[in-house]
C-alpha cells in the first residue's frame, strides 16, 4: 500500500461538529484565475488537485463563493461530488466587483440567497460547515449573525463560523449560534491574532490560519527558516506548516495550489516533526 495515501493523517485530527478532519487542509482559492477572478488556467489540473487531495488523507477543504467568483465551488463540486468522507467548508458575505476587489456585503437575505446557492454549486445537500467571510461594519452586527441562525433552523448548513473576528464578536456571535471555526489571518511572521487563537483553544474552536505559507525575511538563505529545512531534507514552507501544527491543537492550516505536485509538497509536511528547541527557536526569530 503507498502510504502517500495516509500521509495526511500524521498532522492530528480535531473534531468539528461530528466530523473529524485530518488538521493539515486544503485551501481552494489558489485554483481561480489570476486576481482570484475567473476559471483556471488549466482546469484539467485544478480539477486533479482535488481529486488528488483526499488519496492523501486531506478530508478539510476550505472554500468560498467569493472565489471566481462561484469558480472554486463549482470546480469543488464537479471533482468530489458524492464524497461523504470530505468536510467541505465555504464562506459568504464579501462581494467581487472584480479582480483583487472585495467588498463586505452582509445583508441577511443576501447571505441565506448565497449559501443556498453554495449548495447547487458543491452538489451537496447540507453544507458541511458555513462560514461568514467578513462581518460587514454597514449592517448590525445582529442581523448578520441572525441570518446564520435561519440557515442553521432551515438545515442549510450543518454548523457555521467566523472569519477574520476579534474574541468579542465570537462571544457576541456565540448568543445566536455555536462558533465552530474561526478563520483569521495566522502565521509564522503574522501573529496579530494570538489572543483569538488562545480563545479559540480555550473554547474548542477550530482555528483556520489563511495565508499560512507565508513567512518574509525568514526564507532568506542563512535564515533560521532556511537553515531547519536544510536540516530536514525539507521545504521552507513544509518547516513553517510543521510549526503551525506544533504551535496549537486547534490550528487547521490549509495551504492552497492549482498543482498536484505542490499539493503533495504541502502535505507531506505533515510528517515533520520539529523538536521543542527548533520550534522555539522559530517562534524566537520572528520577535
Amino acid at each position: 500500500m503507498d502510504d502517500t495515501k495516509t500521509i495526511g493523517s500524521f498532522s492530528g485530527s480535531f473534531k468539528i461538529g461530528e466530523f473529524v478532519v485530518n488538521r493539515l487542509g486544503f485551501g481552494s482559492m489558489r485554483l481561480t484565475g489570476r486576481g482570484v477572478w475567473g476559471p483556471p488556467a488549466d482546469r484539467q489540473q485544478a480539477l486533479a488537485t482535488l481529486r488528488r487531495a483526499p488519496e492523501l488523507g486531506v478530508n478539510f477543504i476550505d472554500t468560498a463563493d467569493s472565489y471566481g467568483p462561484d469558480v472554486a465551488e463549482e470546480l469543488i463540486g464537479e471533482a468530489l461530488a458524492g464524497r461523504r468522507d470530505i468536510l467541505v467548508a465555504t464562506k459568504a458575505g464579501l462581494r467581487r466587483p472584480g479582480p483583487d476587489q472585495w467588498m463586505p456585503h452582509g445583508r441577511p437575505e443576501y447571505l441565506v440567497e448565497r449559501a443556498k446557492s453554495s449548495l447547487k454549486k458543491l452538489r451537496v445537500e447540507q453544507i458541511g460547515l458555513w462560514q461568514l467571510h467578513r462581518i460587514d461594519p454597514r449592517v448590525p452586527m445582529q442581523d448578520q449573525f441572525g441570518a446564520i441562525q435561519q440557515l442553521l433552523n432551515e438545515g442549510v448548513i450543518a454548523i457555521a463560523g467566523l472569519s477574520e473576528v476579534s474574541v468579542s464578536e465570537i462571544e457576541i456571535a456565540s448568543r445566536y449560534f455555536k462558533v465552530a471555526t474561526v478563520q483569521n489571518r495566522y502565521n509564522l511572521v503574522d501573529r496579530g491574532s494570538k489572543d483569538v487563537l488562545s480563545y479559540c483553544e480555550s473554547n474548542g474552536i477550530g482555528f483556520i490560519p489563511w495565508f499560512p505559507l507565508a513567512a518574509g525575511d525568514l526564507v532568506r538563505p542563512g535564515g533560521v527558516l532556511d537553515a531547519l529545512a536544510k536540516q530536514h531534507f525539507a521545504t521552507p514552507g513544509q518547516i513553517a506548516l510543521a510549526w503551525m501544527l506544533k504551535r496549537s491543537p486547534v490550528m487547521l492550516p490549509i495551504p492552497g495550489t492549482s498543482k498536484v505536485d505542490h499539493l503533495e509538497q504541502n502535505v507531506a509536511a505533515a510528517r515533520l516533526q520539529l523538536s521543542d528547541d527548533e520550534f522555539r527557536e522559530l517562534d524566537q526569530s520572528v520577535r
